[in-house]
């Protein structure tokens, strides 16, 4: 779990809602049902539009990489590389065909079977490479379906309010009502302006983040399969692979 997202959503929420209770205004004037069913369905259509169905699924899938911590350890991964690079430095490379099965990454399983299959470093850099680069473009474009929620929210908030205000110019004989009617007719726009900035963009902003540590892990893998397959020194294999940590990493 990503604890930062989930503080930032309740610090972020909860000022608002706070700040409200502070002014002394009710919960019950910016909780309208109706505004939501604007507000969130406008977005979603709009989205729907705007994107195939197969990139709005994937969008769905891959906001979770905003909320868990789930690109991986790369210590763990270094680690790994480290023992089959001893491995195969003992043993030679068929030895490693017991330890593809194990491997729980789909792509270091692949990557450790072209190693195994005796493909020219070269050709197993390509491949890899190739598929690190249209798995970022695919997993980037995900992002973009909540960036083009976060523009298209605060837009329908203001088009729920202009339908609010349509609303109460139909009963400007009854004062009592106009006022009551103009506060709910700007929460469509607190609902559009709120859930653009304190959940689309920001969580838009996190999945990238998450998808190019995804990349960084990637490339450090194939940088230690080429080196594995080259037959370098374990411990020179894992202290290229440190390069690609973070300080903070590196530490551990």
């Amino acid at each position: 779990m990503d604890i930062l997202t989930i503080l930032g959503l309740v610090i972020g929420f909860g000022a608002i809602l706070g700040g409200q209770i502070l002014e002394g205004g009710s919960m019950h004037s910016i909780m309208q049902f109706t505004a939501a069913i604007i507000v969130l369905g406008g977005t979603i259509g709009a989205v729907l539009v705007n994107y195939p169905m197969s990139t709005f699924i994937l969008s769905l899938k891959n906001a979770r990489l905003a909320l868990f911590n789930s690109t991986g350890d790369p210590n763990k991964t270094i680690k790994l590389i480290s023992e089959l690079a001893t491995v195969a430095r003992k043993d030679g490379l068929l030895a490693l065909e017991t330890s593809i099965r194990k491997i729980e990454d789909p792509f270091l399983r692949k990557g450790l079977q072209l190693v195994v299959d005796g493909t020219e470093p070269k050709l197993t850099r390509e491949i890899l490479e190739i598929e690190i680069s249209h798995s970022e473009e695919y997993n980037l474009t995900s992002t973009k379906v909540f960036e083009s929620a976060g523009g298209y929210a605060p837009t329908i908030g203001i088009l729920g309010a202009v339908m609010g205000l349509i609303h109460v110019m139909e009963n400007l004989a009854d004062p009592q009502k106009l006022g009551a009617g103009i506060a709910v007719a700007f929460v469509a726009t607190v609902y559009g302006v709120g859930t653009a900035n304190l959940l689309y963009l920001p969580l838009a902003g996190k999945m990238k983040l998450k998808i190019r540590e995804q990349v960084i892990l990637q490339e450090m893998m194939v940088e230690g399969l080429i080196a594995l397959s080259e037959g370098e020194n374990p411990r020179r294999v894992e202290e290229k692979l440190v390069g690609f940590l973070r300080e903070s990493q590196k530490k551990k």
